[in-house]
């Protein structure tokens, strides 16, 4: 991995459904790996924030916030990735995800956020398109791509240069048809 390398989207202990990777243990891998920077995104939460940012600036790493959410569009859910770029957008997110929260979970136990509320006032944050559990890569795979078009420009118009479609080879079925 060379030094220049960022992990954006990371899930700790905090995102308890998908991850066990302890805060401390975290910092101290990519401390080993010469990250100069990485971005903690747990599950529709910023629990782990502060305790994240102590121990990435006591490392030398430099810390970025954001939260992996889910969003619906329309009568579909997908995820995003938020990334928080100043105060402002940190004070955004968190009324978001107050507002989720309060609103309760779904189902398939997700707590989601309206497009709407992303496409309004989003100033301060970046937006990730997420990757295989995106909207766009939905379409994508579902053959719709007029519509995984239609909806990469509302994002990219909605955060106007902070709008990042996400590509990843991991190895997962269905990703070369994805993208």
């Amino acid at each position: 991995m060379s030094a220049s390398f960022v992990h954006l989207r990371v899930h700790s202990e905090y995102s308890l459904v998908d991850s066990t990777v302890r805060i401390r243990a975290l910092i101290k891998a990519a401390r080993a790996a010469r990250m100069p920077a990485l971005a903690l995104t747990d599950d529709s939460n910023l629990f782990g924030l502060v305790k994240f940012y102590k121990y990435a600036e006591a490392a030398g790493i430099q810390p970025i916030a954001g939260c992996d959410v889910w969003v619906r569009e329309a009568d579909l859910i997908g995820r995003m990735t938020l990334l928080v770029q100043d105060l402002d957008g940190y004070r955004r997110l968190c009324r978001w995800l107050s507002a989720a929260w309060r609103a309760g979970r779904d189902l398939q136990d997700r707590v989601i956020l309206e497009a709407d509320w992303l496409r309004g006032d989003n100033g301060g944050l970046l937006a990730l398109s997420g990757g295989h559990h995106g909207l766009i890569n939905d379409a994508l795979l579902h053959g719709r791509e007029a519509q995984a078009l239609a909806s990469a420009q509302a994002w990219a118009q909605a955060f106007p240069d902070r709008f990042y479609l996400e590509l990843s080879r991991c190895g997962r079925e269905h990703e070369e048809a994805g993208w």
